[in-house]
């Protein structure tokens, strides 16, 4: 159930979001905000308690703070995000633009630099909460020359051989893929992809399609699958075949 909060102008919904942060003063300032959206906030101070908790109690987000004992969060996000697919938000105190490319890449959903207004973050929480998943209607496998994709499973078969895609280059590549022939802009990209404060990630996207384009082996000269067309975007050239 979902309803409106008329003072933030948020949709309110419902769900359990873990928080691994040495920060005890932020957890706590932020476990009384989220109750207002009736977001449970579970609070793991280190990487060991955070991944005991992200095993035990099936979270629906994640928010990684980089700057953590026992090991940094982009290691955690990383190990994470081998075996599952829980969206994460990753927060730091450095804002650089290195830092945030780097999360992307390793398979982050989203990146917040500290210190942050908690409505901010709680609207990016609500974006992806929101976001569609894979429904069982779908196909489980979609079929195109050369390449192969299992979206419920996020698997990539590349002329038999099985690429390894990071969280966001997977989901650039299904979103272009699941309609051939559409041509995408750039900030249509980037507000499918991150959904709030889209121009903050304006150079990631660049170097987020060079290297889903390099891991297909797509010459953009001579594309097979992602062709860009000049003053216009990306569209997906391969046609499905099933």
């Amino acid at each position: 159930m979902q309803t409106k909060d008329e003072s933030y102008d948020v949709v309110v919904m419902k769900g359990k979001v873990l928080i691994i942060d040495d920060d005890e003063a932020l957890c706590e300032r932020l476990t009384g905000y989220f109750a207002q959206y009736d977001l449970e906030l579970i609070v793991a101070h280190s990487p060991t308690e955070g991944r005991m908790k992200l095993s035990s109690m099936s979270p629906d987000l994640l928010l990684l703070d980089v700057m953590l004992p026992e090991t940094d969060g982009f290691s955690l996000c990383k190990e994470i995000r081998a075996d599952n697919e829980i969206p994460i938000i990753m927060l730091t105190a450095r804002g650089e633009l290195t830092d945030k490319v780097l999360g992307l890449e390793i398979g982050a959903d989203d990146y917040l630099a500290k210190p942050f207004e908690p409505r901010e973050l709680v609207a990016r929480i609500q974006v992806l909460l929101r976001r569609k998943p894979v429904t069982d209607s779908e196909p489980d496998v979609w079929h195109y020359e050369h390449l192969t994709i299992h979206p419920k499973h996020h698997k990539v078969i590349l002329d038999g051989e099985e690429l390894n895609l990071t969280g966001m280059e997977f989901r650039l590549l299904t979103l272009l893929a699941g309609q051939p022939g559409r041509v995408f802009n750039r900030d249509e990209l980037l507000n499918e992809l991150k959904g709030i404060d889209a121009d903050v990630y304006s150079r990631s996207i660049d170097i987020l399609m060079s290297r889903l384009r390099q891991k297909l082996g797509d010459n953009p000269q001579q594309a097979r699958f992602i062709k860009t067309l000049r003053n216009a975007g990306y569209t997906f050239a391969a046609k499905r075949t099933g």
